[in-house]
């Protein structure tokens, strides 16, 4: 559903993206496994088009978006549902009010601004809080939440959207080990009961084998590995991240790459 085309990314003489190829089925999570400065975040904003991308192709479901403009820019913001890092949340608002920013799209410019919505839209929101486990909370101030709830609040928001992919960029940065499986377990289990295609973005190795189907290994701005989580070895590992050599790592890998191997035998049987 999502393809990713020789993509190129410059400003002036910095070369982000150096001909990105990259392909999301329908459905699937898939990892953008890399450093800080490999360019994880600049493809995001390339393919929701905050960004405009200097060269090469993307497509929406068959249909290139390179370079739209206008009404058709709207429509494909509308179908890209997008979780931020900080939650990017109006802290004095209600929470059901935040997540109703992302029904905004498809309703009156007099309906947003007077904060007046349909009933049908306060029922999705409803809907896209009680998926992410915060039901009881649609009244609170979204600043009187922790940093977990406030990111469940920001996946409900996008969730609100109908989106046909979602991008996740470093979701989990600023949260604790609990908080952090707790929001990409919610990311996982609500976009898979509504088969919605993920993209997220990690620097966590750990996260990256336990949640993604697949990964995609980023580095200065190349894709140097695209393959399942137990194909992953330590050698890619130092690849991705250069310079990195630690014996921890390494056995972190291969122990999670067996326990994938082992879960994926697991799948088939039942298959």
């Amino acid at each position: 559903m999502l393809k990713v085309n020789n993509l190129h990314k410059s400003y002036g003489d910095n070369h982000v993206l150096r001909g990105i190829d990259l392909t999301v089925n329908e459905g699937e999570f898939v990892v953008i496994l890399g450093p800080s400065g490999a360019g994880k975040s600049t493809l995001l904003r390339c393919i929701n088009r905050l960004t405009e991308a200097t060269s090469g192709d993307i497509e929406l479901n068959g249909h290139n978006i390179a370079h739209v403009q206008g009404k058709a820019l709207t429509q494909i913001r509308q179908a890209v549902g997008m979780i931020f890092q900080h939650h990017n949340l109006t802290k004095r608002l209600s929470v059901i009010k935040n997540v109703l920013v992302g029904r905004m799209a498809s309703l009156p410019l007099w309906s947003c601004v007077l904060q007046l919505f349909p009933k049908q839209d306060v029922e999705i929101a409803k809907m896209c809080l009680e998926q992410v486990g915060l039901a009881d909370k649609i009244d609170a101030r979204a600043d009187s939440l922790s940093g977990g709830q406030q990111q469940r609040v920001g996946i409900a928001r996008a969730l609100a959207q109908n989106p046909q992919l979602m991008l996740a960029d470093e979701p989990v940065a600023s949260l604790d080990p609990k908080s952090s499986r707790k929001v990409l377990t919610y990311i996982q289990n609500s976009c898979k009961q509504r088969n919605i295609a993920v993209l997220c973005n990690l620097h966590q190795i750990d996260y990256a084998m336990e949640f993604g189907e697949r990964i995609v290994g980023l580095s200065n701005g190349k894709v140097i590995f695209d393959g399942l989580p137990e194909e992953l070895t330590p050698d890619v590992v130092n690849q991705i991240y250069s310079g990195l050599e630690d014996d921890s790592i390494s056995q972190l890998v291969l122990r999670m790459a067996e326990q994938r191997r082992q879960q994926r035998i697991q799948q088939e049987k039942v298959a």
